[in-house]
Formats: structure tokens, sequence, C-alpha cells
């Protein structure tokens, strides 16, 4: 039997000690992984040839929906030109400066003791601590407080000015569809002079004019707003078999097919108690809602109010202009006789329950209670549970 004996190779056993890296066979499918990767630059890359006019389609007009997410000025939003965020420099990110406006809150520090991340109020001087939050005091306050001395915010000027709602300011501001004294203002809380010339572009306009305006019967057994106590708000009754087609008043002008979208943000300007019945306005457009239901509102609503027990001429005074409700004395009110048994109201202003509590206070129980007018707006001959839109001729 034969025994052969294999020797190692040295040389080879020697490079890999020395620690030489073995070589390997060149794949050209393969990078080489012992270069580092060099990433071409986009200046460097070739250009790219143009298609050809026979491959160029032509532009598509911009739709309604696209035309508005530009500004004032047609620009698109969030485009390089329009953008007026500046770029930090590296070298105070890289040294650890924090640059920002407000500074990056403590982890340990409670969360009511950190910096505000919009700081209105702060930044306008009000001391939260110090100040009166309710009352004749907290008003006082309020107007004397340096918020009201400095000049006031865009949307509350445009609100004022009847122009649209604070919440529609804001959404036009940040859509960059304001323009006060030429210049395209689209931070929110910006403030202006008070006489500052403000134009509102197109693209608002058109958004406004989309908005609609309902007027519904609503029946007993509907509460106005939410939902509540097992009732149903009237806006339930606001669907396409509910809407009122023999109106004498409609006309091809008027008539308008009936949306999904009309239901969003639709909501009651006013309130009508769950045992009364009449008319009740549901609006998309905040410069009706402030018009029927805001502070300085001189709207007057008209009601018919059935009611039982004796009344006389001391008490139909004290109903005119003579009562106090919750320690505020009401405004004069027009209160006579409809009929034996139904008064007639007319109100500019509508506290919870007011014309209930005010025939309490003088001796008499509301049996039922209708509102027939708002404004210059009446009921007319709309049947109960059933709807109509506002018409371009009509006016609160």
């Amino acid at each position: 039997m034969t025994t052969i004996k294999l020797k190692k190779d040295s040389t080879s056993q020697t490079a890999v000690r020395a620690g030489k890296t073995p070589v390997r066979r060149a794949d050209p499918s393969k990078r080489d992984r012992t270069k580092p990767l060099v990433v071409a630059n986009k200046t460097n890359a070739p250009e790219q040839r143009s298609p050809s006019k026979e491959n160029i389609k032509p532009a598509e007009p911009h739709s309604k929906a696209s035309q508005r997410n530009h500004r004032f000025d047609g620009k698109p939003h969030g485009s390089p030109q329009t953008s007026q965020k500046t770029v930090e420099p590296k070298s105070n990110k890289s040294a650890g400066v924090d640059t920002r406006s407000t500074p990056r809150p403590d982890k340990n520090e409670p969360q009511y003791r950190q910096a505000p991340r919009r700081g209105g109020k702060v930044r306008d001087g009000y001391d939260s601590l110090n100040t009166p939050q309710y009352g004749a005091a907290a008003k006082a306050a309020y107007k004397s407080s340096p918020v009201n001395i400095e000049q006031p915010r865009l949307s509350k000027v445009m609100a004022e000015r009847g122009i649209c709602s604070r919440r529609e300011a804001d959404e036009w501001i940040s859509n960059g569809w304001v323009m006060v004294d030429g210049v395209i203002v689209e931070a929110l809380g910006t403030r202006i002079s008070p006489d500052a010339n403000i134009v509102i572009s197109s693209y608002a306009h058109e958004v406004q004019s989309e908005n609609v305006t309902i007027l519904l019967h609503k029946p007993v057994g509907y509460v106005s707003g939410q939902a509540e106590d097992g009732y149903q708000p009237a806006i339930v009754l606001v669907h396409p078999d509910n809407e009122w087609l023999d109106d004498p008043n409609l006309t091809p002008e008027n008539t308008r097919e009936f949306q999904r979208r009309f239901l969003r943000g639709l909501a009651p300007s006013g309130r009508l108690d769950i045992d009364s019945t009449g008319l009740l306005v549901l609006t998309q457009d905040g410069r009706i809602a402030r018009q029927l239901i805001g502070e300085d509102s001189t709207v007057e609503k008209e009601y018919l109010v059935r009611v039982e027990g004796t009344l006389d001429d001391a008490g139909l005074k004290r109903l005119n202009f003579g009562l106090s409700l919750d320690g505020e004395k009401l405004k004069p009110a027009k209160v006579s006789w409809q009929n034996e048994d139904q008064l007639r109201f007319v109100l500019r202003e509508g506290k919870k329950r007011q014309i209930r509590r005010m025939c309490e206070m003088v001796g008499l129980h509301v049996v039922g209670l209708k509102r027939v007018r708002i404004g210059s707006v009446n009921l007319g001959k709309l049947p109960p549970g059933q709807w109509r839109y506002l018409r371009s001729d009509e006016r609160f």
C-alpha cells in the first residue's frame, strides 16, 4: 500500500497571512466593489433629445378646480417662484444653532409651559393671568388691551366690510387670493390699516358664488342644530325628495340641480325650538350668517305666537320695551295682537327661548310659535318639511 503526502503551497499561505485581496475574475456585468461608487451630476449628464414636434401634444386648458389652486397672480402654490421660505445656512445647522423663530420645547418640561407654536395673543402682548376672562370686566379689558390699539387683522377687516366671513377670509388669504394695497398677502394674522385697499381675486368670487342658502319650513319635533335628546337635526330634511318644486316664483334661472356638496358646511343661521315651527335659514355663505346672527345684526324676525291667559295694556307695554333676561335688558320689540288668541312679535335679537320666557314673565302660556319672516324674506306658502333655494332677487 502506497502513501502519498501533499505539501501545502508556501507562497499562497504567505499571501493570505499578508492580508492581500484574492484575485477575482472580472465580470463586465458587475461593478468593481473595491472602488467607491461615482454618482454622475445632473449637470454632467448627457442632454436628452427634445421630442419631435410630431410627439408634442397641445396643452389642455386649466379646469376650474385647477385654477383655484393658483394665487391671485395666477401662479401655482408651492412653486419656487412664489415660495417665500428662506433657506437656512448649513453652517448654523452643523454648529448646532437653532435658527427657528420658535425654540424647540424641552422634553423634561411640562406641556403647558412650552413655548406657543403660533403665539398670536402672546405676540400681541396678551396677558392671560392678569386679564379677566368673563363678564363686563373682561369686555372692558379687551377694549383697552394692546391688541386692539394696534392695527386690526386682515380677516376682521374683510368680515366687517361684508366681503366674506372670517373663516372664508383665512382660507382666501392662505390661497393667495387677497391683495392689500397692491401686495398679495398670504400670512394669516396679518395686520393692516383700517382704510387699506383690499382687492379679491376672481377665484375667490367664483368659489363664493357656488355657495347656497336654503329656506326650510321646520316642522315641530326637529332641532335647529346638532341632534339632541333623540331629536333629529333639521338638516336631515334637506334632500331632493323634499325640495319644493311648486314655487310660483321658480324660474329656469333660479333652478339648480341638487348636489351633495351643498350639504358641506351648511349651517343654520338662527335657532328654532323643538316645539316651534316656521322659517329656518341654512347657508354656506358666511356673509349671510353674519348678517343674521352677528353681534351687530339688525335684521327683523317676525313670529306668530298663540297664547293662553290674560294680558292687560301694562303687560303689553312691558313686552314691547320693559323686560330683561339673564341680567341684560332686551332690545325694544314690536308686540301686538294679531287676533283674539294670537300675538305678533317682531324682534331684532334671538336669545334662547326668548319669546316663551317673555310671555311667562307677563303671565301668558305659549301654545304654538311660528316664524313667518326674516328680514324681507317671507315663509309664504312653503309647506312644512319642505325647502327651497334663496332666489337671486331675494335679500334679507
